[in-house]
């Protein structure tokens, strides 16, 4: 299990399972010996519910949902060799039973902690894999499952490469048409969209030298050059960092629409 902390314009209990965080998590020049801290931060003007989804043989974390107010900041623990995702959903409220329901990114779960679920397209993802190959950690931001939300990954405190990379503009501005989620408040994947195997990278099209770039996936590369566009988008978009802490905003320049 993991830890975190909670600051921002509401309040909620410090949550200690392993050992206490720094007031300055990106303090000291480095992470802690025992895994990353990963800092969220929203910078939109509305209340983001991140989701937390460890992959498969990685242990959860300290939690799989939160609230994260205007504002507000929180950091979670997660241990050496850990590997899953974050992303962000929005406009989530209680429906008639109770059960909690977001209008992007919802994982299902009918609560704020998403529990084991992944989010429903379309969202913005951040993947992770700490301490992967020669030691390095492997960290994405992937438009592959669609957009929800702008978001920024940036690593602090590693060696090696350690780019930042993310969406920082609000693709649903530019969103087709035909790809709006709702009442544009996401943008879905042209594999969500239409189905069709070019689009999905599946079938005949299931390898890098048969799935090509999209009209649509090159919209959303053009928007946003570090992030995963398409299936076989490794080469400029997957970046590795070595002893590094991360920090994750939503809505780096403010800058929102119909939420």
């Amino acid at each position: 299990m993991g830890q975190f902390l909670f600051s921002g314009t509401t309040t909620a209990p410090l949550l200690f399972l392993f050992c206490v965080l720094l007031a300055n998590p990106f303090g000291g020049g480095g992470r802690v010996a025992d895994g990353a801290t990963f800092t969220f931060v929203n910078k939109c003007e509305f209340t983001v519910w991140p989701g937390v989804l460890s992959s498969a043989g990685s242990p959860p974390l300290g939690t799989t949902g939160f609230e994260l107010p205007v504002g507000g900041s929180l950091a979670v623990q997660a241990p050496t060799s850990w590997s899953g995702r974050f992303w962000g959903r929005t406009g989530c409220a209680s429906d008639p039973a109770g059960r909690v329901v977001c209008a992007t990114g919802d994982c299902g779960s009918g609560e704020v902690k998403c529990n084991g679920a992944g989010a429903a397209p379309p969202a913005t993802l951040a993947e992770f894999t700490l301490d992967g190959s020669s030691a390095l950690d492997f960290y994405d931001v992937s438009l592959v499952d669609g957009y929800n939300l702008p978001l920024v990954v940036e690593a602090k405190g590693g060696t090696g490469g350690c780019l930042s990379t993310g969406c920082p503009v609000d693709l649903n501005l530019r969103c087709p048409a035909e790809l709006r989620a709702g009442a544009g408040e996401a943008c879905r994947s042209a594999c969500e969209a239409f189905g069709n195997p070019e689009y999905c990278c599946s079938g005949e099209f299931a390898t890098p030298s048969t799935c090509r770039p999209s009209v649509y996936s090159q919209m959303f590369k053009s928007a946003c050059p570090r992030s995963y566009s398409y299936a076989y988008d490794d080469a400029t978009s997957t970046f590795t960092c070595s002893g590094a802490d991360y920090l994750l905003t939503f809505c780096p320049s403010g800058a929102t629409v119909g939420r």
